[in-house]
């Protein structure tokens, strides 16, 4: 059987009703259900069971103390020079780039193949396509989005399952940080 994994932080729902708040105003925008707000810390993709449990018992034995983040601004992400997805960016943040190189040896101690992509802390609120209206009034009208620091003490391994209507996230596994 074939799984198709993320490593994830989902924000809590005061952040996530923040973010709901901004969510309108880019014409043809697939805007993200409630549900799939969440801020990756490593995409692993379609993997076999066995796998897909090696990598739960290698995020298992992640060992880390709480830290705090801080959602804020906005932007966007282009491919082949036109807008993709627009997005909630996070305050840089050490506690969080330590966690996701931790999450990112797990995978690769798991078998996974090492990420090549940059590690880029967002929340994915719509995806774009070349039929969505422009993003820059969207950004200018919701460049100053910010939330209170959150405490983050938890991370989730997620399924995600394709279907006509779009992605759905089930949480396989949530990790304590300790």
């Amino acid at each position: 059987m074939s799984h198709r994994l993320f490593i994830a932080i989902r924000p809590p729902e005061p952040v996530i009703d923040a973010m709901i708040d901004v969510m309108d105003g880019i014409e043809n925008a697939r805007w993200q259900d409630e549900a799939q707000l969440h801020l990756t810390l490593r995409y692993v993709g379609e993997v076999d069971t066995p796998t897909a449990n090696d990598i739960a018992d290698a995020l298992g034995r992640i060992r880390f103390a709480p830290f705090d983040l801080t959602y804020r601004g906005v932007g966007h992400f282009e491919r082949s020079h036109w807008p993709s997805a627009v997005w909630a960016g996070v305050v840089p943040s050490p506690g969080l780039d330590t966690l996701a190189k931790k999450v990112e040896r797990a995978c690769v101690s798991a078998g996974c193949a090492p990420e090549t992509r940059r590690f880029t802390p967002h929340v994915t609120l719509a995806r774009l396509n070349r039929s969505s209206g422009p993003v820059g009034d969207w950004m200018a009208r919701h460049g100053d989005f910010a939330c209170a620091p959150v405490r983050v003490d938890h991370f989730t391994l997620y399924e995600s399952t394709l279907s006509h209507s779009g992605s759905h996230y089930d949480p396989v596994v949530r990790f304590s940080l300790a």
